[in-house]
């Protein structure tokens, strides 16, 4: 390495240990406003950049949007001046680190899309100066630091390991958990070169508590798929399972916790009506897009994600059995559903199956579908479509309106809800999360899973 590059390097360890280096943040979701929040909390100038001015503009007035930070922490992270956020990228070329916490979607045909993560790479490339780090914490399939992001930073002659510094650390976000959250929960970093790794490891340290470096961004990379597809395919078997014991008559609910007294070789996982969230949905296609690029496919991880993606499609079968026993016909049986956040307790409606539930049994012909969450006050059914439908919340859940519904779904277990009312004043529950375990009278109580 050349007299010019050391210095480089120098420069950016000497403000990582000193804590005067700038930290950058694009993205300011899930993953990226915590991530900011964390650096500002503890000292470091952070500038957080995101296109969505909505976004910008309730920040700069110290409103939160994301439910698991504090707001005050937030509002006093920005009087304070510690944390600036702004729609101008121009800002980026102040920051000495820079993390990416950009959306991962894929396709209509479930190919990966990856353009996010381009478009912020070209924006950060355009304000790009030598000494800078870039690290990735999108989800994505391995090769994109590497073969995608790499290339377009190096339009400017600058040599990754010498003039800048690029690695891929994974974000472990897990909405609504208490007690794992962006600063205690381990990360893993892999650089370009070791400098990248040992460089983002160290200002990864200023915030998170346990920092483990991997070989190489790839291997990052493959890792938090793993972690992701490990979930889907677990609770996949679970979910099989479910629809077996629902046809022989066996709770699947005391099976699973029968088999979880065992003290080792066995993790608990749980049946629902699908799979939500940014991460375990989408995962398993991108590891098996990558896969055929390999001449090679995933049939375990794909039947996996096939059998989680079908029980919105088992559920809506559940209900609309339920209405059948009843005297009234579908196009004017009425439906709730308990919960449109993708799980307990949160705000998140990304990719919750809920949502496809609901579109299901519209699809079907049910005269109303309604809903009831206190953390997601509408909904759009059906988006991007000319049939676009928007429901609201039901503002109070009572025993009066739980009586209106010939069938009362709960497809999200929010722990806010009474559950003893719920049954005691429905015609029939369909209980998908077993919410209702703890009440005796069950005779109208439908849980999937149970079969009786």
């Amino acid at each position: 390495m050349n007299e010019r590059s050391n210095r480089w390097e120098q420069q950016l360890r000497e403000r990582i240990e000193n804590q005067t280096l700038v930290v950058g943040v694009v993205g300011l979701g899930y993953v990226g406003l915590p991530l900011a929040v964390e650096y500002a909390r503890k000292g470091i100038r952070t500038i957080g950049y995101d296109v969505s001015t909505e976004k910008i503009a309730a920040l700069q007035h110290g409103t939160n949007y994301i439910r698991d930070l504090d707001d005050r922490v937030i509002a006093e992270c920005v009087a304070n001046g510690v944390l600036e956020v702004t729609n101008d990228a121009a800002r980026l070329g102040e920051c000495d680190v820079i993390f990416v916490c950009v959306p991962t979607p894929f396709t209509a045909n479930k190919d990966p899309d990856i353009s996010f993560i381009l478009s912020a790479t070209r924006t950060i490339a355009a304000h790009k100066r030598a000494g800078q780090l870039y690290v990735l914490k999108s989800t994505t399939f391995p090769g994109t630091t590497r073969n995608y992001m790499q290339p377009l930073l190096e339009q400017q002659q600058f040599r990754c390991g010498e003039e800048y510094f690029l690695a891929f650390s994974p974000e472990r976000v897990d909405p609504g958990n208490k007690v794992w959250h962006t600063g205690n929960t381990p990360i893993v970093v892999g650089g370009i070169t070791p400098r990248c790794t040992d460089l983002a490891c160290a200002v990864t340290a200023l915030a998170i508590e346990t920092v483990i470096p991997v070989s190489s961004p790839e291997v990052a990379e493959m890792e938090k798929l793993l972690e992701n597809i490990f979930r889907s395919v677990n609770i996949a078997l679970v979910n099989e399972l479910a629809q077996l014991c629902d046809r022989i008559g066996i709770n699947v609910w005391e099976v699973v916790e029968a088999a979880a007294t065992k003290p080792f070789g066995f993790m608990p996982f749980y049946p629902g009506p699908g799979i939500g969230g940014h991460c375990i949905l989408i995962d398993p296609y991108y590891l098996s897009w990558m896969a055929r690029r390999y001449d090679f496919t995933t049939n375990f991880i794909e039947l996996a994600a096939e059998v989680n993606e079908s029980m919105p499609y088992y559920v809506r079968d559940m209900i609309v059995r339920e209405i059948a026993r009843q005297p009234v016909e579908l196009r004017r049986a009425r439906v709730l559903l308990l919960g449109m956040a993708f799980k307990r307790d949160v705000d998140d409606l990304r990719h919750s199956p809920a949502l496809k539930v609901a579109e299901l049994l519209l699809g079907e012909g049910v005269g109303t579908v309604d809903y009831y969450d206190p953390y997601i006050p509408t909904v759009t059914l059906f988006d991007d479509t000319p049939t676009a439908t928007v429901l609201h919340s039901k503002p109070r859940l009572t025993e009066a309106l739980l009586r209106r519904y010939h069938v009362v779904c709960v497809t999200t277990d929010h722990s806010c809800v009474d559950y003893r009312m719920v049954a005691r004043a429905s015609r029939v529950v369909v209980d998908t999360r077993n919410a209702l375990r703890t009440v005796r009278r069950r005779s109208n109580i439908v849980l999937l899973g149970d079969g009786h």
